[in-house]
């Protein structure tokens, strides 16, 4: 059995982008402070290059990074150099989103196993329901499409209400790791304005935004990627007084059997 480490960060500010320092947190306990990650996949959405540059700097020695596009704020991934072989990657265009959204997809190698790596930040605000789901969809039919020696991990903001999820549903060989692991109380909410002060909103509220969808490989033989842990990262206010985001990140192991 291997582990795979992977944490996967929704980080809105862009001051603060690496995940590299955040810390875990177990359920019912808050985070320990020093706790540092060695993950070796990470999924940004909202990045802008003067902190892709200062990331970069810092962190390229040890990780790929692939970015989703150049203008304004844009998704990526970070790919541990030890641990993951980059294949290939593209870009998938939405061709109906308004703010500038994609699908950004990497063929990797893990301990010899095939991995398709995804990421978004679909349609944000209420009433681009329409769009999200759309886009939803899109990465349902390429993860299902994707060959059976293949696992797929999807990770990502999606924006998406539970009514959204109802509505399109999941196909039957794609899970939802968080209802995977038995629908976890304490890592449900990743955007919730009652504990995250960062934006000052008139209106409180909490979502599960952010989301994790595996589809495992199904040829017999192929090693299994199950899911392990789960946990929010981000927790703790910075020395400036403000979160790491306005969402909570989203901490998750996995074991490859």
């Amino acid at each position: 059995m291997t582990d795979m480490e992977k944490v996967w960060a929704v980080e809105e500010s862009p001051e603060i982008k690496t995940t590299s320092s955040t810390k875990d947190r177990k359920e019912g306990e808050e985070n320990t402070p020093g706790t540092r990650h060695s993950p070796d996949v990470v999924f940004l959405q909202e990045l802008i290059q003067p902190y892709t540059r200062f990331m970069k700097m810092r962190l390229a020695a040890n990780y790929t990074f692939i970015e989703g596009g150049k203008e304004s704020y844009f998704i990526g991934m970070m790919l541990k150099k030890s641990r993951i072989t980059l294949l290939d990657s593209e870009i998938v265009e939405y061709s109906t989103s308004r703010q500038m959204r994609n699908l950004l997809v990497a063929q990797v190698l893990f301990k010899g196993q095939k991995l398709c790596l995804m990421t978004s930040h679909f349609e944000s605000c209420k009433p681009n329901a329409a769009n999200r789901m759309k886009q939803l969809r899109l990465v349902m039919k390429r993860m299902t499409k994707a060959p059976d020696d293949v696992t797929v991990l999807f990770g990502g903001d999606t924006n998406l209400r539970d009514a959204e999820m109802v509505e399109v549903g999941l196909p039957g060989c794609v899970c939802d790791v968080w209802e995977q692991l038995g629908e976890p109380e304490h890592c449900r909410y990743t955007w919730d304005t009652y504990a995250n002060t960062n934006l000052d909103h008139r209106f409180k509220s909490r979502f599960r935004f952010d989301r994790l969808y595996l589809r495992r490989a199904a040829r017999d033989g192929v090693p299994q990627l199950e899911p392990d842990s789960m946990a929010l990262i981000g927790l703790e206010k910075l020395k400036c007084g403000l979160y790491t985001s306005d969402h909570w990140g989203i901490y998750c192991t996995f074991s490859a059997l």
